[in-house]
């Protein structure tokens, strides 16, 4: 059975129509944009989690054993979290940040191709599979946590030199991005903590025993560590804004190495070294 990029194109296609549709609402206003833009993102969502399901189906796994079906995931993730926060803060304004990276995330996916790599039979089971799931979905909310804090600060910026123009009056207020912001971090902690928690009790099972010292084990503490950090500081009046955002967007730098080296670990790269 071979796997056919048909739901992938149509996936890419609507969420570059709802891109249209975020920058014509962010633009022009008006609540249909906005809508149609939202409704289009929901469309391009499903298609991509059947494109997901079908890759499944070919591979008859969890599709993250190769580097395109790990990056398509982390793109559907990325854009089931933004979609989430959007209607949980009722704020479209940002919709035009993030999903253009969703469309980058996954038209580099189908670049890639979808070369298929040696299973590793210790990596089955639904425990397994939802350790993994549930911890790409903490990198894709730290992800729009950064983009978030990323946006906090160019407008803090151009706010503060009194030149903002009509695109920066559409964008949600100061406090509203760092409410957002820190939504995005209480969803990537949970998540990654669950992540971590799945992690050690399948490796108790295979294994007897825990690898606290692993490097993989010690980078996600890391990231526990630092975004922890982050909402603590966010609570002192002194770190509020944009120091806080700052922070947030820096932590994002060791989320990236964090999900580079998981990813290279599991799509079999460590084969190599």
């Amino acid at each position: 059975m071979t796997y056919s990029m048909g739901m992938d194109i149509a996936a890419l296609v609507l969420y570059a129509a709802s891109f249209t549709g975020y920058v014509l609402h962010l633009y022009r206003g008006g609540h249909w944009s906005g809508r149609i833009a939202t409704l289009l993102l929901v469309l391009a969502i499903v298609a991509h989690y059947y494109a997901l399901l079908e890759r499944s189906h070919v591979i008859h796994a969890i599709p993250y054993d190769d580097l395109y079906g790990s990056m398509s995931l982390f793109a559907w993730l990325l854009a089931v979290t933004y979609l989430g926060l959007e209607v949980f803060h009722r704020r479209r304004a940002v919709g035009f940040v993030v999903v253009p990276f969703v469309i980058l995330w996954l038209a580099v996916a189908v670049v890639v191709a979808p070369s298929r790599v040696p299973h590793d039979p210790a990596a089955n089971g639904a425990l397994f599979a939802l350790h993994i799931t549930i911890g790409i979905l903490a990198y894709a909310a730290f992800a729009i946590s950064f983009l978030l804090s990323v946006i906090y600060l160019i407008q803090n910026r151009v706010l503060r030199r009194g030149r903002p123009g009509l695109a920066f009056w559409r964008f949600p207020a100061l406090d509203v991005l760092e409410r957002m912001s820190r939504s995005s971090v209480v969803v990537g902690l949970v998540a990654l903590a669950l992540a971590t928690t799945l992690g050690f009790v399948w490796e108790h099972r295979l294994t007897g025993h825990l690898a606290m010292a692993d490097p993989k084990v010690l980078v996600t503490l890391i990231v526990l560590a630092v975004y922890a950090i982050y909402l603590v500081l966010m609570r002192a009046s002194a770190w509020r804004g944009a120091r806080a955002a700052l922070i947030c967007a820096c932590n994002f730098a060791i989320v990236l190495f964090s999900y580079t080296a998981v990813n290279l670990y599991f799509t079999g790269f460590h084969r190599f070294f």
